[in-house]
């Protein structure tokens, strides 16, 4: 091969200043020892010194393959912008690797060992001193993790793009890599031809403008300069054999040692390094910052604001860029993982301390109503099956702190599932069904459980879509049907094993407990994490507000709550529904389930309170009397208007009625009851009225700026419109594998040694302490006059008689957005479109806010878990569409 020296962009490219361009000649290492190699790099310190700003250390970015330090151009710019506008920033040093890029062509073979050895003679050279944080993608986040390892001494920090250091025995390299490397495709796909670069190319989403392509193209125009390509792709260490494997190893163990402030972000779209690879980089640097980009592919850095995120880390976790006094530098003092903020101590009971209380105990403890028939088990049984599937887990591998995503519908096998998790310190990732096949998946596979415990058809969807984690069947397979679906065990195996097995040491209570997955209703789910004593405090929050004792007895129509029973202490059933379909929920069910357990406290979800009300003709005088038994009902998950409370009170007339407001970050924040709602409709506010808080929960307001942003100090001065922040004892300890996300739910909240949260609600408080909650801060219209939440105008629309339910949503550009009223009607319309002048006339006589159109729909779209939290952002859009002309489909 002819070699050619490195060369300087020829032009500028988009996003990119040639005048960054920089052309080093550094001594060689390795295979190169006695030579110079003439290296391209992009370098910003001139510019920082033209600024006049303080460097506060380097950034040594390191590009994988096919791509090349252009890469990195959204890091150059906005570390210059930075400094520009605050007088200090971090120098940006993107190297393209020895065979790639712009730099030289050597024809030198260059294994992993070798590509570490090179990029630590050119950080000496270019980069002789001062902290350095290593930012690596793809396999140059591999070799930017060797030279980590190897310089602690230097070592600032690591931040990550989708990258992989270890591949686990018996699985398959990615499909992509696999076909590429292969010794008939390899030359063809990655050298003669343009093949691997452009796939490569066309993961981007959104898709790259044509000139962003060019310019990742512009290094690799000739068979002779994409050698490297090739080269890298065969070098990927595909078993123990590989010449690169050693030093891949080596690495991997390096980077478990690694004490430094560490940055993930992930794209988990990536067909190459998938979630599996951020896994094992999670496993061996627990402490690390990790931010998943929902959507995002293989290039992620051009798929999302990676440079916005890594500088905002930078801020919050090397704030002045230096290295500790031992020369090393480490996590600020309290500093915690993404997720992981520190909760305070605070006194703890564990959540199975109940059940091993009753564990003598031949009572019934959980009742399983189904078309199959009546399950009950007593408490005695109860414990007996905990401890032998904690046992049997434990035996199987399960250890503290892994995780187990759980596909069983509520009821007795679910419980005994949980509570043997939870006793032996396994993680319960917990998604709703309702959220889809496709939501489903997303929230599994973004949580990657080590194990998997489902019935049939869970584990046929885990089979047929690619879920991780070893397969547990929940029930008894044939053989065929078990190696088809990849089963290691069944529970009885499971339980079988560990009848006479000692149970490892318990769980603490800080350590993790659950992710819980939100519904999905506002964005993609996110899995919030709760830790035990954060379980238990929700436990005892609704013990006390509710005065459940052993005898009050649970009817659960919702999910979320379906499980605590056991840990309260109290008999809980299960009605007949489809929890996947709450709708399915019939009154007749509910009653049944109330006479079967004797019960006094019925959960239901909006959603299913719909349909109880719906099915209330079908009650017997035996239904009617065992429901005159229920002493409190709760509509848990979404607030409800006093109509709907009312006609499910009517069946429950003994009942007090409560819809307490919560979400799955914290299930219990206010309560009020139907006596409440209506004393609160005298009262001036707009919005739904949800009570005070419960307990040791507290609310504060965070003012709406004249933008729509909560931009005010949190206070509780009431009538002032803003975000509602919310704290209590059970609230998570932070969002899975979303440091972003975390991070904006905590931003200026109060200082106070509470942990607060910002919901993205938005309301106000009123004289007396309650709240009012109108609507998502996402939904607010910001109108010429200010802000405007849409709640308190749709109540006013829902008056209309041929209203059955309403939205508002803006139109227009920001700043001057015109209100729209999108409305249901009695009786449903046949289709979208302009309502008649007579409903316009009404609802525009109805509504103080001026309305600038008033359309019909036959359905407005909700979430499944309520059906009650309409989807305003998606009709704001098809109300933009449908009055700009566009084809009245349904939205």
């Amino acid at each position: 091969m002819v070699t050619q020296p490195a060369s300087p962009l020829p032009a500028s490219l988009p996003g990119l200043d040639a005048r960054q361009s920089r052309v080093a000649v550094v001594e060689g290492r390795g295979a190169d020892a006695g030579v110079t190699r003439s290296w391209h790099h992009l370098d910003t310190a001139d510019e920082l010194v033209k600024l006049g700003a303080r460097q506060l250390g380097t950034i040594l970015a390191v590009h994988g393959n096919p791509t090349w330090s252009y890469l990195w151009r959204h890091v150059v710019a906005a570390t210059l912008r930075q400094a520009e506008e605050t007088g200090e920033g971090w120098r940006v040093v993107a190297v393209d690797q020895l065979e790639m890029g712009w730099s030289e062509r050597t024809g030198v073979h260059r294994p992993l060992a070798q590509r570490v050895a090179d990029l630590a003679a050119f950080a000496d050279a270019v980069v002789p001193a001062g902290p350095v944080v290593t930012l690596g993608h793809d396999w140059g986040g591999v070799v930017s993790l060797g030279w980590a390892v190897d310089h602690r001494d230097r070592l600032a920090g690591v931040a990550l793009l989708n990258t992989a250091i270890h591949h686990p025995e018996g699985v398959p390299i990615p499909a992509v890599l696999r076909l590429a490397g292969s010794r008939a495709a390899l030359a063809s796909a990655t050298v003669r031809t343009t093949a691997f670069l452009d796939t490569t190319l066309a993961l981007a989403s959104p898709a790259l403008p044509s000139d962003v392509r060019d310019a990742y193209r512009s290094p690799y125009r000739t068979a002779a300069r994409r050698g490297g390509i090739g080269a890298f792709v065969a070098d990927i260490p595909a078993d123990a054999e590989h010449e690169s494997h050693p030093e891949l190893q080596r690495i991997a163990a390096g980077v478990a040692e690694l004490d430094v402030p560490a940055l993930m972000l992930w794209g988990p779209k990536d067909p190459v390094f998938s979630d599996r690879y951020l896994d094992d980089l999670v496993r061996r640097m627990p402490h690390a910052d990790v931010h998943r980009f929902e959507g995002a592919g293989h290039l992620v850095a051009e798929d999302r604001p990676c440079a916005d995120a890594l500088l905002t880390w930078l801020g919050d976790r090397l704030p002045d860029g230096a290295i500790g006094s031992d020369g090393r530098s480490g996590p600020p003092e309290g500093a915690a993982a993404s997720g992981d903020a520190p909760a305070p101590a605070m006194p703890h009971e564990s959540l199975w301390a109940p059940l091993d209380a009753r564990r003598e105990d031949d009572d019934i403890a959980v009742v399983e109503l189904s078309a199959q028939g009546t399950r009950r088990v007593s408490w005695r049984q109860l414990d007996e099956r905990v401890r032998a599937i904690a046992a049997g887990l434990h035996e199987i591998g399960v250890r503290r702190g892994d995780r187990v995503s759980v596909l069983v519908p509520p009821g007795a096998t679910l419980t005994a599932v949980i509570y043997a998790c939870l006793r032996i310190g396994a993680v319960v990732v917990v998604a709703d069904a309702g959220l889809g096949v496709k939501g489903l998946s997303r929230a599994v596979r973004g949580a990657w459980p080590a194990f998997l415990i489902g019935e049939r058809k869970g584990l046929a969807a885990a089979r047929a879509l690619g879920w991780p984690g070893q397969r547990i069947s929940a029930v008894g397979l044939a053989p065929a049907v078990r190696r088809a679906l990849g089963v290691s065990h069944t529970l009885g195996e499971i339980a079988a094993l560990g009848r006479d097995a000692e149970l490892p040491e318990a769980p603490g209570p800080a350590d993790r407990a659950a992710i819980l997955f939100t519904s999905g209703s506002t964005g993609p789910a996110k899995g919030a994490v709760y830790t035990h004593a954060q379980l238990s405090a929700l436990r005892d929050a609704l013990a006390a507000h509710f005065e459940v004792g052993p005898d009050t007895g649970l009817v659960t129509g919702f999910a979320p709550f379906a499980l605590l029973g056991p840990a309260l202490g109290t008999r809980s059933v299960t009605p007949d529904m489809d929890v996947s379909a709450p709708r399915t929920l019939t009154a007749q069910a509910v009653a049944a389930a109330v006479r079967e357990s004797g019960a006094r406290i019925v959960f239901l979800s909006p959603a299913a309170i719909l349909n109880v009300v719906a099915t209330a003709d079908g009650l017997t005088p035996a239904d009617r009397e065992a429901l005159a038994g229920v002493r409190t009902f709760l509509s848990t998950g979404a607030p409800i208007g006093r109509a709907l409370l009312e006609s499910a009170g009517d069946l429950m007339p003994e009942a007090v009625a409560h819809t307490p407001y919560g979400m799955t970050e914290c299930l219990l924040v206010t309560d009020t009851t139907l006596d409440g709602i209506r004393a609160a409709e005298t009262a001036p506010d707009g919005g739904v009225c949800v009570g005070r808080p419960i307990g040791e929960g507290r609310v504060k307001i965070s003012a709406l700026d004249p933008a729509g942003h909560a931009t005010g100090e949190p206070g509780e001065e009431p009538g002032v419109l803003g975000e509602i922040l919310i704290s209590a004892p059970h609230l998570k300890r932070g969002y899975d594998r979303l440091w972003l996300t975390d991070r904006a739910a905590a931003r200026e909240v109060p200082q106070d040694g509470r942990r607060w949260h910002r919901t993205g609600d938005v309301g106000h408080l009123d004289p007396a302490g309650r709240l009012w909650v109108e609507g998502r801060l996402p939904h607010v219209i910001v109108t010429a006059a200010g802000p405007v939440a849409p709640v308190a105008t749709e109540q006013e629309i829902e008056t209309v008689a041929a209203v059955r339910r309403a939205a508002v949503v803006g139109i227009g550009p920001e700043g001057d957005r015109r209100a729209v009223a999108v409305v249901e009607t009695r009786p449903a319309a046949r289709r979208p479109g302009l309502a008649s002048p007579d409903l316009t006339a009404a609802v525009r006589g109805a509504a103080r806010l001026p309305l600038a159109a008033v359309l019909v729909v036959p359905v407005l779209p909700t979430d499944i878990r309520h059906n009650s939290k309409i989807d305003r952002t998606r009709l704001s859009g098809w109300a933009e569409r449908t009055l700009a002309g566009g084809k009245a489909m349904r939205p």
